[in-house]
């Protein structure tokens, strides 16, 4: 999850987010005045959620910009956690502040792989699964010490 904190740190200053987990889940909170549902397209791709988001600025009649800091734009790029499920993200905006909710995977940490092979036991190592044991750690003649 670090890529996505690192990210998240990368974000311009004037954009504001916030990362929460649970057990079940990710929830991802951004900051995005002036912004609406309809301006802004939140896509999951390649492990990748994608922001683009744009609002409308206007000035009162008879006004120009001196100084003009608030972007017009968003497009962000973040790396998911690999355990989220971006296939089931969800996301909704209220007042300027987008909520994408991640749930995880269950299966993120490990999955089982299959192992080919007969079921009768044999490991392919010959007939009788005791055959050439001994308990003498190997010495069966009369060459032995003990064997005089």
């Amino acid at each position: 999850m670090s890529a996505l904190r690192d990210a998240l740190r990368d974000l311009p200053d004037a954009v504001f987010a916030d990362l929460l987990e649970s057990d079940d889940g990710y929830v991802l909170l951004v900051d995005l005045p002036g912004a609406t549902a309809g301006t802004t397209e939140v896509l999951f791709e390649d492990g990748r959620i994608v922001i683009e988001a744009r609002r409308e600025k206007s000035t009162p009649e008879g006004f120009r910009y001196v100084r003009e800091d608030r972007p017009l734009f968003l497009d962000a790029e973040l790396p998911l956690p690999p355990d989220a499920d971006g296939d089931d993200a969800d996301a909704e905006m209220d007042r300027g502040v987008l909520e994408v909710t991640l749930p995880k995977r269950a299966d993120a940490d490990s999955r089982r792989i299959p192992i080919e092979g007969s079921d009768d036991g044999d490991d392919g190592g010959g007939d009788d699964g005791d055959a050439g044991a001994t308990t003498d750690g190997g010495r069966t003649g009369t060459d032995g010490p003990d064997d005089a």
